[in-house]
């Protein structure tokens, strides 16, 4: 089982960045496939990007290709989140996912480990 906690969400203008983290607990964490979900008030939680175990695919949603990149430090146990760009629209409570040597697919019911969350705004 591995146990994660984000940080790094705030409150930023648009057309401004942040880089989130999520923070690992555990000595596989280079086995899990990790992801980033977001969910918006009165929305459904929804996929943003995830990347790979084994080579680091990353796949991300149409709404953010090109702006948001995901990447991973396995030796910190650590997966990020840079945002830029940013768009009113993107605010939300960012989520951390992991599955463990899973692929880095959308589908939420596949992701069974999740943190609490942390809240990025974006102003107008």
């Amino acid at each position: 089982q591995v146990q994660l906690v984000e940080s790094g969400g705030g409150l930023v203008q648009a057309g401004g960045s942040l880089r989130l983290s999520c923070a690992a607990s555990g000595r596989t964490f280079s086995m899990y496939t990790m992801g980033w979900f977001r969910q918006a008030p009165g929305k459904e939680r929804e996929f943003v990007a995830a990347i790979s175990w084994r080579d680091r695919t990353t796949n991300y949603s149409d709404s953010v290709k090109g702006r948001f990149t995901i990447s991973r430090d396995d030796a910190k146990n650590t997966v990020y989140l840079q945002m830029n760009s940013l768009k009113p629209e993107d605010t939300a409570v960012y989520y951390c996912a992991a599955r463990w040597r899973g692929s880095p697919d959308y589908y939420r019911p596949n992701w069974p480990y999740w943190g609490q969350g942390t809240q990025v705004t974006v102003s107008s």
